[in-house]
């Protein structure tokens, strides 16, 4: 009973992955054997599963264009913060402190928290590229304010510029899948010790484990250019935040993959619409003609190329800022959850396990 099947687009690994957190099945507690939940648990647990669920509901769009907007991207990130920050709050009410984890828990929140920051730096770094590309961008429709021949040459070079760029892909973003791949690992392992505290600990990590990796995957896929990226989670029906986690998944990655099957080179909207107005532009500028005035068609192709890379900068900015914010709560969750360990418990007598340099 409780048993997750996780199957994913892309072919698994000889060797199957380290699980995400190999403390047992959290879907246990369900089974008569082992500690029983109080009410108190109970409640706690379920006004987490509670919130996880009203959260994933506002992630759905209202439509489909919505999808992979920057402000939904942001919106997801945002939603991380607040589900990883809800963690903390549920270790406070459950009074477990992480002094009284086992090792093992320790080694592998510190490898798996270590993978998050690992990917937070990789999408950093796909959106610092993106932005680069605004200056050519910007100088093309500065030289296109004239109507020099001279001017309009140069700014086709500029577009070509920002063309290469764009499509080209970014290593670091190569390696997101198998950090992915590392943390959807089964979770079939060995129960967790005889404690109800612990399992519902683990059941509400299960959670915010699902939301994390969906969301990345998703990410990964759209700054990667492809759909073999997405992941496909089965997630088991005890969850009060199942339903809500199945339909914002299967619209998801339903929409990506149809978009990536007509052949677009992005499914990022503003990336996709800026693109639209350089390949409408590029051919009525090409070779430079002299004229007085620029014609009126070209004129407002111009203004609405000028629109789309000014949303796709400020989406740029809102989403960098959003994956800071998720970069900054997993540190926190680090140093707020491993500070205790350190004067608690002497975690430096093994090779390769100093916390305090893993936490800096």
């Amino acid at each position: 009973m409780g048993e997750i099947n996780i199957r994913m687009s892309r072919s698994q690994d000889p060797h199957p992955p380290r699980s995400f957190f190999p403390f047992g099945n959290p879907f246990r507690m369900k089974s008569p054997k082992g500690s029983c939940l109080s009410p108190q648990l109970l409640a706690v647990l379920q006004a987490f599963e509670a919130t996880l669920g009203e959260r994933l509901k506002k992630l759905m769009p209202k439509s489909r264009d919505e999808i992979l907007c920057f402000s939904w991207m942001t919106l997801a990130v945002k939603s991380l913060c607040e589900t990883h920050n809800d963690i903390l709050t549920l270790i406070t009410d459950l009074e477990l402190p992480v002094g009284e984890w086992d090792d093992k828990w320790i080694d592998v929140y510190l490898d798996v928290s270590g993978k998050l920051l690992d990917i937070c730096n990789a999408f950093s770094s796909e959106l610092s590229r993106l932005s680069q590309g605004n200056l050519p961008l910007k100088c093309a429709l500065h030289n296109l304010e004239s109507a020099s021949s001279k001017q309009y040459i140069r700014a086709c070079s500029l577009l070509d510029e920002w063309k290469q760029l764009v499509n080209s892909r970014n290593p670091r973003i190569e390696k997101c899948s198998s950090i992915l791949d590392n943390l959807v690992g089964s979770l079939d392992l060995p129960k967790v010790k005889n404690s109800a505290k612990g399992k519902v600990l683990m059941q509400a990590l299960y959670g915010v484990k699902v939301e994390t990796v969906f969301v990345c995957s998703v990410f990964t896929a759209a700054f990667s250019g492809s759909s073999k990226k997405l992941l496909e989670l089965n997630v088991a029906d005890i969850h009060l935040w199942a339903p809500a986690f199945k339909s914002l998944q299967n619209v998801v990655n339903e929409e990506i993959r149809v978009r990536f099957s007509r052949g677009k080179f992005t499914v990022l909207n503003e990336l996709e619409a800026v693109d639209t107005f350089v390949k409408e532009l590029y051919p009525a500028i090409r070779g430079g003609v002299e004229t007085t005035e620029m014609e009126l068609p070209v004129k407002k192709t111009v203004e609405e190329l000028g629109a789309a890379a000014e949303k796709l900068s400020q989406g740029i900015d809102l989403l960098v800022k959003g994956v800071d914010g998720f970069f900054q709560a997993v540190l926190t969750s680090r140093h707020a959850l491993l500070t205790p360990v350190r004067f608690d418990k002497p975690v430096n007598d093994r090779p390769g396990r100093n916390v305090t340099q893993q936490v800096a």
